[in-house]
């Protein structure tokens, strides 16, 4: 089965850049972004709600815990000086057994949390790369690769590891706060009060502090997908860089992400820092007035010492909730951020789907014709203007006209890479919009300029274009198009391992794989987009002799800068601006002594 088998090299300038998801100033959604990702924990709500209720049952559990302490000291009559044993010996045991049984149920609830987080990320990072699949190639061509890599990988991961565990800690605090309110009350109002006066001043520090930190956890966020995404770039073009030496740029631009990265995450850091410390000042005056109050009240008013010992314990146990509902705000803050960068991508347009009367083209004889075909990548500038010609099947028709003039547009637009604003394109008299994407990637063998290599054998990468193929049918291909000779000198031959970020192979070795992918497809209509550009003048010679075997019965549409490449061609389409100035075989063309004869005196059909 034939495929497009290379990524497409981008025509037209880039529209949006790093900036497409880099606009902080807009309003966030912090309620809608929460409330979805609430909906995304509900696809394990099983073992989320078995750690919640084992959560709400360990904070049951601590909420007792000080009553009981406070039962004891109430054992010792101070005035007899006695001790209840019996009594003392049960409370003991019933604190102990209370401490035991909170231990393992947190540590129960603890591994099931965190069986959720894995089983988020693992969830939201497939459903990301899923939906890369289904993105248009203009989303791709507009957005860094970096910062995607990052949205799949950073924020996914603070997504899962954040918000599980403060979906459990908020539970426990919640029961922690109204149980140990319920018991403060049933013991004594006064001490209840005194208690609660820590209630508005961790209010009031937490709006403070969230408000400010906000926009710099999600500037945090963003500084982090912009440095991934130069890091990225400069790794996979060190060699031009070195080559243009732009070291010291290339370093003043890393240096300036890099200073925005470490300020946002300063500041952001700085503001959640505030809180602890903060808090602990509140506690401590909490338990200090709460001492007080129950001193008076255990000497002037005849209250047991041991419910005023219960009180100062539950001082701490009620702020300790409120410091960690604080700190799960800051916390919860950057997986915000982290998630709507996420949904950012998850909600991007999709592909167009088939229409519901879309065909499989069955047979394709290969005629592809253009009608009054306009074009743009933005609104800025318009690519290609009325463009109308035929290919006939079997047809031999090269593309040529300077650089940016709208080849490679032509390309992207006959096999559906992008679609076109105006006018029709057909195959076998039918427009590429009402045919099965899966068919029409069927009509096509894509070799473009810039060769893609997978992480795998060389035999694999050949067989990419047709899984099925089998070893005697990929060194086939790779006869015809002379990569056998270099691939069997190789120290594994077809079983040499090799990968797209590396450079283990020359641009000419690595063009030659994707022409034997293109020659296993086997498909009616071949697209070659300046595919011999990085092979030697010998070489060249020798895959135009297997492409002419190849092209024989096959519609071939060729886009090249050297001439011998496109001298034979039955038709030859010059373009300009956008636009067909002229066509013909090579003949016709020279005789009119137009811009192809201008460009052949230059010895280019490149400009």
């Amino acid at each position: 089965m034939a495929k497009n088998i290379e990524l497409p090299r981008m025509g037209g300038p880039k529209v949006g850049g790093a900036a497409r998801f880099s606009n902080t100033e807009r309003a966030k959604d912090q309620k809608g972004t929460l409330v979805r990702l609430i909906k995304v924990y509900m696809r394990f709500k099983g073992i989320v709600i078995s750690a919640v209720f084992l959560t709400l049952l360990a904070s049951g559990i601590s909420v007792l815990i000080p009553y009981f302490v406070g039962k004891t000291f109430n054992t010792f009559n101070t005035e007899l000086r006695t001790v209840n044993n019996h009594s003392l010996i049960i409370l003991v045991s019933v604190i102990a057994a209370l401490y035991l049984s909170n231990w393992l149920i947190t540590t129960i609830s603890d591994t099931a949390i965190l069986s959720v987080s894995q089983k988020l990320v693992r969830t939201l990072r497939s459903e990301i790369f899923s939906k890369l699949q289904k993105l248009p190639l203009s989303f791709f061509d507009t957005t860094p690769r970096g910062d995607t890599m990052s949205r799949i990988t950073n924020d996914a991961d603070t997504i899962s590891t954040t918000i599980a565990q403060s979906a459990t800690q908020l539970a426990s605090a919640i029961l922690t706060i109204s149980g140990s309110l319920i018991i403060m009350l049933s013991l004594s109002i006064p001490l209840t009060l005194a208690v609660l006066t820590c209630v508005p001043l961790v209010y009031i520090l937490t709006r403070v502090i969230a408000k400010r930190s906000r926009k710099h956890f999600y500037d945090q966020q963003r500084s982090l997908g912009e440095i991934n995404g130069i890091i990225e770039e400069s790794i996979y073009g060190l060699k031009m860089i070195k080559a243009f030496s732009k070291e010291e740029s290339t370093q003043t631009d890393f240096s300036k992400v890099n200073q925005e990265l470490k300020k946002s995450g300063t500041s952001a850091q700085i503001w959640a820092g505030y809180m602890m410390p903060l808090m602990n000042i509140i506690n401590n005056l909490t338990f200090s007035i709460t001492a007080i109050v129950g001193g008076i009240l255990c000497t002037k008013y005849g209250l047991l010492i041991g419910t005023a010992v219960s009180f100062m314990t539950y001082s701490k146990q009620f702020a300790n909730p409120l410091n960690s509902v604080a700190g799960l705000f800051n916390n919860i803050q950057s997986a915000l951020a982290g998630a709507e960068r996420v949904f950012e991508i998850l909600d991007e347009n999709e592909e167009a789907a088939d229409s519901e009367d879309a065909l499989d083209l069955d047979n394709v004889k290969g005629r592809v014709e253009f009608k009054d075909v306009s074009f743009s990548y933005s609104d800025e500038k318009q690519i290609l203007k009325n463009i109308s010609f035929k290919v006939n099947p079997g047809q031999n028709v090269a593309l040529v006209g300077e650089t940016g003039s709208g080849k490679t547009t032509i390309v992207n637009l006959i096999t559906r890479f992008y679609d076109v604003d105006s006018g029709k394109i057909l195959i076998d008299g039918v427009d590429v919009k009402d045919i099965k994407r899966k068919s029409l990637e069927n009509c096509f063998s894509v070799v473009l300029q810039d060769t893609s290599l997978f992480t795998g054998t060389i035999l694999d990468n050949i067989r990419y274009s047709k899984p099925e193929a089998t070893e005697s049918e990929v060194i086939k291909a790779a006869k015809l198009s002379h990569a056998d000779g270099f691939i069997r000198r190789l120290p594994h031959g077809y079983l040499t391992l090799v990968s797209g970020s590396q450079d283990t192979l020359s641009e000419g070795q690595r063009q030659l794989i994707a022409i034997s992918r293109a020659l296993l497809c086997d498909s009616p209509i071949l697209i070659l987009d300046e595919a011999t550009s990085s092979v030697d003048t010998k070489t060249e010679k020798d895959i135009q002799r297997a492409l002419i075997r190849l092209m024989k019965n096959r519609t071939s549409i060729i886009i090249a800068h050297r001439l011998s490449t496109i001298r034979d061609a039955d038709n030859i389409i010059v373009i300009d601006k956008g636009q067909i100035i002229e066509s013909g075989n090579h003949s016709e063309l020279m005789a009119k002594k137009g811009r192809y004869y201008q460009m052949n005196a230059l010895k280019s059909v490149d400009g």
